[in-house]
Parts: C-alpha cells; sequence; structure tokens
C-alpha cells in the first residue's frame, strides 16, 4: 500500500499545483464529451467517431474549399450551419480566420470552438481541382508510431496468449490540403502473435487507404479500405455515429457519403474501390464495390454462427476464426439537390461464401438475417430551411419487412430548435450494413418517438432536453417477450471566457426479465453530472463529479469525483487528472475522460471502490512530436482485476502509452 500511496501522491501534487502564464484553448475531446452519453461512450460506433475527429484534427479542412460532403463529415454540425457556411463564403469570400464563424448566427459559441479544432482558413484557389503535380511536390508525409507497455502480468501471458504483451501500431499517411489522402495502418494488440503463428507478415491487423476529392467531375474516389453511408443509414450506413444527445446538434443529419477507413477497427469497413461522380447540374452518382475476409464462428455444418468484430486473435481459439469467411458487398445511391430540397435512392446488394445461420433458439435472434444473398433499397428525402429542416428514409429489402425514419426541426430564432423524430424498423428488417439512431443495437425490431429541445436563452447558456421512447414488439437479448423503453436527458451548458460548467441529469428506464426470468421488471437509472473548468494563461483547472443510482430488483448506487490539471506553454503540453470511485456493482458504474495519445479511445467505465490517475505529456520539437501517457487505477475492495484470460492477480494496475510522429 505504500507505493499506491506514493503514486496517489504524485498525482496529487501535479494536480494542485498553480501560476500562470499563457492562454490554452479547451480540448476538442472535453468538448465532444458533452455531446455523449453513456451508451454512446460504450459504443463501437463511438469509438471510430472519436477516431475520424482526431484524424481531422491532425489533416483539417479547409473551410474555404471543403464541400458540402467533407463538412458534413462533422457529426456535430447540422445540414443548416452546412448550407450557412457555404453561403457566407459564397458571398463575402474566403474566411480569412476561424473568428469569422462568430458572423453566422446559426453556429452558437460551443460549436464555433469545437469546430476551430477541425478546420483552418487557407487562401481560396482559383480552381477546385486536385493539381497532381503540386500534390506531389507540397504534400505532407506523416509518420507514427505508437506503444503501450503493462507493468503487470495477465492470466494469458502464462502461456495461452500466442504473441508477447505490449500493444503497438504504425501509421503513415501523406496528405495534400483536403483534397489527398494516402496511408497505412498495421497494429498489434496486447497478446497476438507478430511475424508468428498465422501472423507472418507481420501485424495482426492491416488497412491501406486512399482518398481524393476534386478530380474534375469525380468528386470522390476512394481505394483500399473505406466506409459508406447515404440518407438516414437504413440501408447503407457503415459509417461514424452519433448519439441521442447529438442528434439536436446535427439535427439528425446522418449521411457523410464516402471517406477512407483509416480506423483500427475491424469492424463495419468495405474494401475495394468507389466513387461519386457529378453527372449533372444537382446530380450525382455514388457507387461502391467491395470483398473482404471476415471472422466467424462457425456451427457444424459450416455456415457461420456469428460474425465477430473484435479484431482479437490472442489464443488459438480465436486465431481459428479469423478470416473464416468472405462478404462481397456492391451499390450505388443517387441523389440530387436543388436549392434546400434533396432527393435520393440506395440500393445495395450483399452475399457471404458460407450460410448466415444464426442461433434461432435463442428468442431474441429470432428474425437475425439467414442466408447467403441479401439486398435492400431505399429511398431518402430532405429539407433544409430557415425554419424547418426535415430529413427521412425509408426503405426495405429481400426481407419483405420495413424500415423508416423520419426527423423534423423547426427553429424559429437562432437561440431555439426543437426538435421530433419518429423510426419504426420491423421485427423482420434486415440490411448488412444498416446504422443509424436507435435504443437497441440494431435498426431491428423497434418503433420509437423523440422529442428534443436546444435552447440558448443568453450568449454564453446552452440548454439541452430530450425524451426518447422505445418499443420492442419482438424479444431483445434482455426481455424475453415484447417490452419498452424511456429515455429522458437535461444538460445546461456554461462557456465564457476563463469558465466552462456543465450540469446534466438522466433517468432511463428499460424493461427487462428478472432473475427467475418469468416476468418483466424495470430497470430504472439515474445519472447526473456536475462539472466545471477554470483557465488562467498557460493552466487550466477542472474539477467534475458523477453519480448514478441503479433500481432493480436490487438497488446500487455509486459516484466519483475527478480532479484535472493542464498545462501548455510553446512546445510543452501537460494534462493529469487524479480521481476516487465508489460504487455497489456494475449497474452502477461510472465513466471518466483522460486525455492520451493521438487516436486513443481514453474514456474508461469504473465499477467498485478505487482509484485511478494519468499524467500525459506531449512535446513538439520541429517535425517531430512525443507523447507519454502513464495511467494507474488501485482498487480497496479486491485483489484481482478483470477475469478469464485477462485476469490480473493483483488489486491494481498500471500502464505506459508511448507515441511519436515524425511529420517531413
Amino acid at each position: 500500500m505504500n507505493d499506491d500511496l506514493k503514486i496517489l501522491s504524485f498525482f496529487l501534487c501535479l494536480i494542485v499545483v498553480a501560476p500562470a502564464i499563457a492562454q490554452e484553448q479547451r480540448s476538442w475531446e472535453e468538448l465532444w464529451s458533452q455531446w455523449s452519453t453513456a451508451e454512446d461512450i460504450d459504443s463501437e460506433g463511438w469509438e471510430d467517431t472519436f477516431e475520424m475527429l482526431t484524424d481531422l484534427e491532425e489533416s483539417p479542412l479547409d473551410i474555404n474549399t471543403a464541400t458540402r460532403e467533407q463538412l458534413e463529415q462533422l457529426p456535430f454540425l447540422s445540414s443548416q450551419q452546412v448550407e450557412d457556411i457555404q453561403e457566407y463564403i459564397y458571398r463575402y469570400g474566403s474566411m480569412k480566420s476561424t473568428g469569422e464563424l462568430a458572423m453566422i448566427p446559426s453556429i452558437d459559441y460551443t460549436t464555433r470552438v469545437l469546430l476551430s479544432h477541425f478546420i483552418v482558413c487557407g487562401e481560396r484557389a482559383t480552381t477546385n481541382r486536385l493539381d497532381w503535380s503540386k500534390a506531389l511536390r507540397y504534400g505532407q508525409h506523416e509518420l507514427m508510431a505508437t506503444g503501450s507497455i503493462p507493468f503487470y502480468e495477465r492470466r494469458g501471458d502464462n502461456g495461452a496468449f500466442l504473441g508477447y504483451p505490449y500493444r503497438h501500431s504504425l501509421r503513415y499517411k501523406f496528405t495534400y490540403r483536403d483534397q489527398l489522402k494516402v496511408g497505412f495502418l498495421g497494429a498489434q494488440d496486447a497478446g497476438e502473435p507478430f511475424f508468428a503463428n498465422r501472423n507472418g507478415a507481420g501485424y495482426d491487423f492491416y488497412s491501406f487507404y486512399a482518398e481524393a476529392h476534386r478530380l474534375g467531375c469525380l468528386k470522390t474516389l476512394v481505394v483500399g479500405r473505406y466506409r459508406a453511408a447515404f440518407g438516414m443509414g437504413l440501408v447503407m450506413g457503415n459509417s461514424f455515429s452519433v448519439g441521442k444527445l447529438s442528434v439536436l446538434s446535427s439535427l439528425g443529419k446522418q449521411a457523410y457519403g464516402l471517406k477512407a477507413h483509416t480506423s483500427r477497427s475491424a469492424a463495419r469497413y468495405l474494401q475495394g474501390a468507389a466513387a461519386t461522380v457529378e453527372v449533372a447540374k444537382g446530380v450525382e452518382v455514388s457507387a461502391y464495390a467491395s470483398w473482404r475476409k471476415l471472422d466467424a464462428t462457425l456451427n457444424d455444418e459450416g455456415a457461420i454462427a456469428t460474425i465477430r468484430t473484435d479484431g482479437y486473435h490472442r489464443t488459438l481459439t480465436e486465431m481459428d476464426k479469423k478470416n473464416n469467411a468472405s462478404q462481397t458487398a456492391a451499390g450505388a445511391h443517387v441523389g440530387y439537390r436543388t436549392g434546400g430540397f434533396r432527393l435520393g435512392a440506395t440500393a445495395a446488394y450483399t452475399a457471404y461464401d458460407r450460410s448466415l445461420q444464426p442461433d434461432t433458439a435463442q428468442r431474441y435472434r429470432r428474425y437475425y438475417a439467414s442466408g447467403k444473398d441479401f439486398w435492400n433499397v431505399g429511398v431518402d428525402y430532405g429539407y433544409t430551411g430557415h425554419l424547418f429542416t426535415v430529413h427521412g428514409e425509408t426503405a426495405t429489402g429481400g426481407c419483405g419487412a420495413l424500415a423508416t425514419i423520419n426527423m423534423v426541426s423547426f427553429t424559429p430564432s437562432s437561440e431555439l430548435t426543437l426538435t421530433g423524430l419518429y423510426r419504426f424498423y420491423g421485427m423482420k428488417y434486415h440490411a448488412q450494413h444498416a446504422q443509424s439512431l436507435s435504443e437497441g443495437s440494431r435498426v431491428q425490431n423497434e418503433s420509437g418517438a423523440y422529442l428534443g429541445v436546444l435552447w440558448q436563452p443568453v450568449r454564453y447558456l446552452r440548454l439541452t432536453a430530450y425524451s426518447d421512447y422505445a418499443y420492442f414488439p419482438a424479444p431483445t437479448f434482455q426481455a424475453r417477450v415484447a417490452s419498452h423503453a424511456w429515455d429522458n436527458l437535461l444538460q445546461a451548458q456554461y462557456d465564457k471566457g476563463k469558465c466552462s460548467l456543465t450540469a446534466r441529469y438522466r433517468i432511463k428506464m428499460r424493461e427487462e426479465d428478472n432473475d427467475a426470468g418469468d416476468a418483466l421488471v424495470t430497470h430504472t437509472t439515474h445519472r447526473a453530472r456536475l462539472g466545471g473548468s477554470y483557465k488562467s494563461g498557460a493552466w487550466r483547472l477542472g474539477a467534475q463529479t458523477d453519480w448514478v443510482y441503479s433500481k432493480m430488483e436490487e438497488n446500487s448506487m455509486g459516484w466519483m469525483l475527478t480532479a484535472s490539471a493542464g498545462y501548455s506553454y510553446r512546445w510543452l503540453r501537460l494534462t493529469g487528472s487524479v480521481g476516487y470511485f465508489d460504487t455497489d456493482d456494475y449497474d452502477s458504474r461510472v465513466y471518466g475522460y483522460e486525455q492520451g495519445v493521438l487516436y486513443s479511445y481514453a474514456f474508461r467505465s469504473y465499477s467498485g471502490e478505487g482509484i485511478h490517475g494519468s499524467i500525459a505529456a506531449r512535446a513538439d520539437v520541429g517535425p517531430l512530436m512525443f507523447i507519454a501517457h502513464l495511467s494507474y487505477t488501485h482498487y480497496f475492495d479486491r485483489d484481482q482485476i478483470s477475469s478469464g484470460w485477462q485476469q490480473i492477480n493483483r488489486s491494481s494496475k498500471t500502464d505506459l502509452e508511448l507515441q511519436v510522429r515524425w511529420r517531413f
């Protein structure tokens, strides 16, 4: 315990030190976390969104030349805000600085600060067409290596894991403005073999991609691994996702078009080529073709029982499931825009080399997709005006079922937005690449209504509230019969000068099976958060408290108190945090954010009783960047952490992440 107290004291000393020198802008991760809820953070889609935003920060968009589709990639911008940005540039010429965003009434203060992390204001070119000679001459190369060192031993490290306990990756990227991006990624999870076993080529996961924009009538071209999303995602939505809270900021905007897959995520990407062509004024056609290997669990007949998306290949069992199946996909989207109106149609075809045969003996899998070949078609539509914004899509397919989602927003002034959304996903509907707003994890077996309000009564105060009701007509994972859920949230954000305050309360009620499995009971979860930060010169200090109360057949409660500090001066940036948590069980778990290395998913959940601290240091020296991130967790209520092959036979764990980047 003496060593643990020494480590805790070190973290506390970092938090309480204080004088000041220069100004530090709030990190986009801190701002973006205000648009996220617990379910968003738990989802794989959130991690993909996080990595996409990290990539955009490193290679920001030129606001003066960015296309509508590129701006729509930013999940916190609404269609109206995108239109207003482009209208401003058309009327008044190139933006000279991000401060001009204040001249656009629809973009509030917090959104302006967040947007400034992902855009630059360059000179407006005489032509938007990609100049290959300039690209090759003035493009920027970037090489990045990342490694993670655990100062503990997992149970699987004693022979079960095929590789060593270190996690590492290598990234290369070539960019020219926001018009050209080419790169590759090699990644290795802890425990996976490197240049051994079935990973004879080195890394367990590789990704290669190329993305180009404005090639004459060819607006976008992607080759290698990529993502695609059209309409509201009912047919093709294997792109990045947002949650219920951010729906109010984006006004339900979903489509992102085509984009290279730069993440280490092994799920939902396509592999091959795709392009968007402007065939006439206002008319665009996008088409894609893909073939890729999949990890799968096979049944006794050799059919696919489940498709694995975690990407782990640490043990012989996991390695035997690697690349067990393949998927072929092709499709197209035709879109027409005129003024504020939008109309489109999507068609998609997916085939597997083995038949899908889910275990339908489990009630919640009764209507899962089965077979080898699948097709879907959908129609999407929308209108963006100064008072009203409408988005929607209706789809069907070989399943013979229907799915539809429709949203309308009313904005009587720049300070107030009212949003209503209705969705119906048939219990038999399925699309292999669908991803859209839902209470469950699938675009299937759900109908729901969503009402939201975004109000800015004064310049620096932003009030957000939503209420979402969902009904599941068929069994779900935790309910053997039809059930429903009701989710409500109220949040207030105050941002002015050096001070920032956030208050949030959420109550969620969902019907689930009781312990005996013979009746439904309502699982009610209350979550509250109060946080604030203050910046003065080079220093930034913050504090946050989280509280959770879970009520089902048994009640439980949890809370966490966190203090943080940041220092930034010239080439050096330091951040640190320390927190104490105490929860009765996993249902009353709490969440916390910490700033680490680039592309790192730094949101964690905590249950039980313990402390967690972290320190991160970043140095930018000429073309080189160095980051070191040390995190430490100690539990007071247990002598082992986690379970299975991940089990650690001690009450504390320490991890060190190192990252170096070279730009040339």
